[in-house]
């Protein structure tokens, strides 16, 4: 029987996309990919498949689940399955260098960003960017691994040669322009099948590294928590995203082989908006998806229903 394949490494971000595929009553089967094979002398079985591998899924012990991802996303594609967040937007997910090439090529603007291996290399980088302050991150992250903010290359060398500086898991770290926002936020435009579904407030007040997923507000060390008489963290907005901006959003997610993501972009003091992310393995706020009434999840199943069925 044809039905939904998810292709992914974290049981926690899935769960909320097949409770909804069972709402609706659709069949789906979940690959959990930080182990497994790829049989190039197999034929997939029938049906749609959709990729959510993660950047990040190193932090959970899945170093290699991105590399056997990608050989299944080469597998299903060599025999025409439909894939959506196939091996072109598995390549952005995993390297922060690819996204802004393709984003530039887009006309769409980013921080100006320098990628370096090596502790020297480093250091020389944040000299050739000759900006303060700035920051460094991780080129395969997620969650805004490895963001730290540094006022003096003095600082970062300081940093790079000490004990608690963090390795990249590909080994590649970004000096990067610090973009200065009059309000501690940034936006997050979620796209579903190339239709913009809403933008979010995220608030940045507690630190860089920030996660939608309901479980990351419980589980997860990497992303702050609230209290609950603060403003909430997420804020589903109903305007505050130009037109012109979605649909370069559009055209870039529909030319890189994009079907679902969330894009993250921050505003400087003059105005200028910089786009610093594109997350395909995109997930969503529980709290402030039920203060909106909108839901993420269930458009994505919605979606991925409709898809199944023009591929019966």
């Amino acid at each position: 029987m044809s039905k939904i394949y998810i292709l992914h490494e974290n049981d926690d971000w899935t769960v909320h996309l097949t409770n909804r595929l069972k709402e609706l009553h659709l069949p789906y089967e979940t690959w959990h990919l930080d182990k497994g094979v790829v049989d190039l002398t197999a034929e997939p079985p029938e049906g749609i498949f959709y990729n959510r591998m993660s950047a990040s899924s190193h932090t959970r012990d899945h170093r290699f689940a991105p590399e056997l991802a990608g050989g299944v996303l080469s597998w299903l594609e060599m025999h025409d399955r439909t894939v959506f967040n196939g091996s072109r937007a598995l390549d952005l997910e995993i390297s922060k260098i690819n996204q802004y090439t393709a984003l530039e090529k887009h006309g769409i603007k980013t921080p100006k960003t320098i990628g370096a291996v090596g502790s020297e290399q480093i250091v020389e980088a944040a000299k050739r960017l000759g900006e303060s302050p700035f920051i460094t991150k991780h080129n395969r992250a997620g969650k805004g691994l490895g963001v730290q903010l540094f006022h003096s290359v003095d600082a970062l060398e300081a940093y790079v040669n000490g004990p608690a500086f963090e390795e990249p898991v590909d080994g590649i770290t970004l000096i990067q322009q610090y973009i200065q926002s009059p309000e501690p936020f940034i936006t997050r435009a979620e796209f579903v099948g190339g239709k913009f579904i809403y933008a979010v407030k995220v608030d940045t007040s507690g630190g860089f590294e920030l996660c939608p997923a309901d479980v990351c507000r419980i589980e997860d060390s990497f992303c702050p928590v609230g209290e609950e008489e603060n403003p909430p963290m997420f804020e589903i907005l109903e305007n505050g995203m130009d037109p012109e901006q979605i649909t370069r959003y559009k055209n870039f997610l529909k030319n890189s082989g994009i079907d679902v993501a969330g894009i993250e972009f921050i505003r400087d003091m003059h105005g200028e908006v910089y786009t610093y992310d594109v997350n395909t393995n995109t997930n969503y706020n529980s709290e402030a998806e039920e203060k909106a009434n909108r839901y993420g999840m269930l458009e994505l199943a919605t979606f991925l229903g409709d898809a199944l069925k023009k591929n019966l």
